[in-house]
């Protein structure tokens, strides 16, 4: 035993003496130390320029609501989330990117009463988030409520019609008791007194009927203007620019969209002017297509288009040139979206353009304002 414990005193000291001779070679104890880059000064310069600006400067912010607020089912207090929709500008930059988010809460909610007067709600915001995590303290708020002179015009213009078709429902029916014989022999009075009956009733009806009980939906847009003392650096587009994926030899340039309405009257439907330049090893379908958003929801290229140069139902072939349109029909043209290209053999994406990138050098603001005749 004694002679176990004495090598393993041994050993331990010849671990401290190795240990600390280079400490005491040097003459003085090792002193951790950080080494200072220029990497996240690089990266501050490309991610924004040298300008400060204030949110009040911005006449309105467009903001997408991400849940429902009824009414019925919200309470005062509850707090919501909301998207910054577009990017909103200032200077050489971007103030706010697309995707920043807002919360706020429900400042108050009026119930519908009579008279047909509609409910309404009232938000008030209190911070932003950036997509790059900055937390920006804001003042803000809006209401769904009309103003007093909206809001009498579309009562009376609701009573005058209640009172129109009672009117109308009054006259058919005094022809019903008392027959055309009967109203030719009042001389037409029997009809005017039916009318105005059913016109006095229709407006009785209309004066105790409730207005509509106040609904924001998700995807639906609000509008709002926010104050904020903080002085909130601009970004550069670059910055704000979504990340791609690119495909050797597949070459995909988006030359214009635009916004359209879908077989069912909905202005959902994102049409895409394309030229395709296919030196890959792979063919492309329609299948092998997809515009693809944020929320990783997928949309198959629409049959539902007139246009002669429509891609959806054509292959795309290794070492072809082509050029046409592909349209989507997506649940909210507001989000950000991607044009994906995959591999039909394991459904991996080969290459994804951003449609948001596409808008910034195609300069478009408003896809509205683009539409243009095709054929």
């Amino acid at each position: 035993m004694k002679k176990k414990l004495i090598a393993v005193l041994i050993l331990t000291g010849m671990c401290i003496s190795n240990i600390l001779a280079p400490v005491y070679a040097s003459g003085s104890p090792y002193q951790g130390h950080i080494e200072e880059t220029q990497t996240q000064p690089q990266q501050k310069d490309k991610m924004f320029t040298n300008e400060v600006k204030k949110l009040d400067d911005v006449e309105f912010i467009e903001l997408t609501v991400s849940q429902v607020l009824a009414g019925t089912t919200s309470t005062e207090g509850d707090e919501f989330f909301a998207e910054v929709s577009e990017d909103v500008l200032a200077g050489s930059g971007v103030l706010l990117p697309k995707g920043t988010v807002a919360h706020g809460a429900i400042r108050n909610i009026v119930d519908p009463k009579r008279l047909g007067r509609d409910g309404y709600i009232e938000l008030e915001f209190d911070y932003l988030i950036t997509p790059d995590g900055r937390e920006i303290p804001i003042e803000g708020g809006m209401t769904s409520k009309l103003s007093p002179a909206k809001s009498v015009a579309k009562v009376a213009g609701e009573n005058i019609a209640h009172t129109a078709i009672g009117g109308v429902y009054g006259a058919a029916a005094a022809i019903e008791l008392l027959g055309l014989e009967g109203a030719i022999l009042s001389q037409g009075y029997s009809l005017l007194g039916g009318a105005a009956l059913g016109g006095v009733i229709a407006l009785g009806i209309s004066l105790f009927r409730k207005g509509k009980d106040v609904l924001i939906s998700p995807g639906d847009e609000i509008k709002i203007k926010i104050k904020s003392s903080a002085q909130i650096p601009v970004m550069t587009f670059e910055a704000t620019r979504q990340k791609e994926l690119a495909y050797e030899g597949l070459d995909v340039k988006i030359t214009d969209i635009c916004l359209e309405k879908d077989p069912f009257d909905n202005l959902n439907t994102i049409t895409l002017d394309l030229i395709i330049k296919n030196n890959s090893k792979s063919d492309f379908s329609s299948f092998d297509i997809e515009m693809v958003s944020d929320l990783n929801n997928s949309y198959r290229p629409s049959i539902f288009t007139d246009y002669k140069n429509s891609l959806a139902m054509k292959t795309i072939k290794r070492g072809e040139n082509v050029s046409g349109v592909l349209s989507f029909s997506v649940d909210n043209p507001k989000r950000e979206h991607w044009l994906v290209f995959y591999d039909r053999r394991n459904h991996k994406p080969l290459a994804k353009i951003s449609i948001d990138n596409a808008k910034k050098d195609l300069n478009i603001t408003d896809l509205t304002k683009k539409k243009k005749k095709r054929k």
